[in-house]
């Protein structure tokens, strides 16, 4: 099976290229990024000699180039990571947002279309909008859509284009709806890379007012093997929560990082809030469940890991944080 991996440079993409390659001999990868701030080829640098594995820079944005490459490669499947996914940046230049999340989608999809590509799309919990702190809800697939930022809606005006194609085109589409992930290569503007090298370097670690917000946390390597089994088994035309019931307070992080790194809370310091924070997220994962996945990487062993590696990996970290 050959795959087209878009924005496989990113944190999940580089990840996900990493655990095919490590599970599956016969796959052949092509990678497919255009290296903006978040996309690294250092995240795969060692590949470069592995035949199985074929970079190409270049902007999903650009439809000749991913009609191109599409005609050209004959991938089997295309897994969309390529996307921008900060919010603070989002508040910056929304622009940059919507045409890349929702325009280059929308150029994949079109250069799928006559080919009948099966085409897997990795969203975000953050479409379904925020939970009260105290509430018992747990966001389901069929959850109606409550985008509160400008990140937010425009990973959500994606996944309405995706369904679209698949109600008008019979498009074979499945998109993956996680919640936050953490662990190796993910770039350090990231509350956990961010704080845990911060503190490595004893510099503030910058807690929103709202610190006691909740996420829901997974290992981006339980992530790619839910995203490789919605590939094999999941249904077309579905959408599937991938989630863990491991929720922590953005507070509780901080002390655990801090905690680990052996480091005072002293470094801790108070900001104040962005412009739209939501509060908390949490996933009700039943199909992936009857799809025969769950999580297996403990939180309190994943982050030690975790942060393990990012100590050392200070030459992979501190070049980013330099540049930004």
């Amino acid at each position: 099976m050959k795959f087209l991996v878009t924005g496989g440079c990113g944190f999940i993409g580089s990840n996900f290229i990493r655990y095919l390659l490590d599970t599956r001999n016969k796959d052949k990868i092509v990678n497919l990024d255009a290296l903006t701030y978040a996309g690294n080829p250092n995240n795969l640098k060692d590949l470069k000699e592995d035949e199985r594995y074929k970079f190409i820079k270049g902007n999903i944005c650009n439809k000749e180039l991913v009609k191109h490459i599409v005609e050209e490669e004959k991938p089997d499947v295309i897994v969309n990571f390529a996307a921008e996914s900060h919010n603070d940046r989002a508040e910056k230049n929304s622009f940059i947002f919507l045409k890349t999340n929702i325009l280059g989608t929308q150029n994949l999809l079109h250069a799928c279309k006559d080919k009948n590509i099966r085409f897997h799309h990795i969203s975000t919990c953050e479409v379904y909008g925020d939970l009260e702190l105290d509430s018992k809800d747990m966001f389901e697939e069929g959850y109606k859509y409550n985008p509160k930022t400008l990140y937010n809606s425009s990973k959500a005006g994606a996944d309405h284009v995706i369904r679209a194609y698949y109600h008008t085109f019979k498009l074979p589409v499945t998109i993956s709806i996680c919640c936050n992930n953490y662990g190796p290569y993910q770039y350090p503007e990231k509350i956990i890379p961010l704080f845990a090298t911060n503190a490595m370097e004893n510099k503030k670690l910058p807690l929103f007012k709202s610190s006691q917000n909740k996420r829901e946390w997974i290992h981006v390597l339980d992530h790619c093997k839910a995203i490789l089994l919605i590939i094999e088994k999941g249904i077309i035309g579905q959408t599937y929560n991938v989630g863990t019931g491991i929720e922590k307070s953005i507070e509780n992080i901080t002390d655990s990082i801090l905690k680990v790194l052996e480091k005072p809370k002293s470094l801790k310091k108070y900001v104040p809030d962005r412009l739209s924070h939501d509060k908390r997220y949490l996933l009700n994962n039943s199909k992936m469940k009857k799809l025969g996945w769950k999580p297996l990487i403990d939180f309190d062993e994943g982050l030690k890991e975790t942060i393990n590696w990012y100590e050392k990996n200070k030459d992979w970290w501190k070049p980013l944080k330099e540049e930004k």
